[in-house]
């Protein structure tokens, strides 16, 4: 049974691009983390390090990982590959108990559909507090807003 998660933010955006090309685009983790992988206000002037499995998160159970500092707290998230449907959906899923620090187990994904000329992409996250903790209290705080500009920087540029 799939988890469920009480939270969800969402970004769109369109592209003159056709959908096989944007799909490309935004199945390369490394595009999607960049806004993880330099210090800024919203990351609390941490960075993420993104590792990948030999398939680079491009097939069901391709695994990932993020890993860094903030405010002397180690973070580190695994999550794995659950959906892959070039070049129309990807999701993939938070495994175990991330450590993190404003939002906890999380769902995330990105459709792309055709349009008339170019595509209309949709990027997601369903998301939940972190469990315990001052993180649970930082989570109710900043979460929602968290969430809302991760999906924002990924789908920038499109």
């Amino acid at each position: 049974m799939a988890a469920t998660y009480p939270f969800h933010e969402e970004a769109t955006a369109d592209s003159g691009a056709p959908p096989a090309e944007v799909f490309a685009l935004l199945d390369d983790h490394r595009r999607l983390s960049a806004h993880m992988a330099s210090a800024s206000l919203m990351m609390a002037g941490a960075s993420m390090r993104l590792d990948t499995d030999e398939r680079l998160g491009r097939a069901v159970g391709s695994r990932l990982r993020l890993s860094g500092r903030v405010l002397g707290l180690r973070l580190a998230v695994e999550e794995a590959v659950t959906v892959y449907q070039p070049p129309a959906l990807k999701v993939w899923e938070t495994l175990g108990q991330p450590r993190l620090v404003v939002i906890g187990c999380y769902r995330m994904g990105f459709s792309v559909r055709p349009l008339d000329i170019g595509s209309r992409v949709r990027l997601w996250i369903d998301y939940d507090w972190p469990s315990g903790g001052v993180q649970r209290w930082l989570g109710r705080l900043f979460g929602r807003a968290y969430a809302r500009w991760c999906t924002e920087q990924m789908i920038r540029g499109l």
